[in-house]
């Protein structure tokens, strides 16, 4: 579909809301996807480093 001028493009042949109202939940969710996968690893190295702290506290003598 070619449009003649930008605010055509922008009107999107009269489905300007569906349109951009997606592009604009899709952009939304993929933020907050890596947004939360970001919190996810932090939490996850967080607990990781406390462990390995208190590993090297503990000695296994057998």
């Amino acid at each position: 579909m070619a449009f003649t001028s930008f605010s055509d493009f922008l009107a999107m042949g009269g489905h300007a809301p569906y349109v951009w109202s997606a592009w604009g939940v899709t952009a939304l969710l993929l933020l907050a996807s890596a947004w939360h996968a970001r919190l996810e690893q932090r939490q996850l190295l967080r607990v990781l480093r406390r462990r390995a702290r208190r590993s090297k506290g503990v000695r296994h003598d057998a």
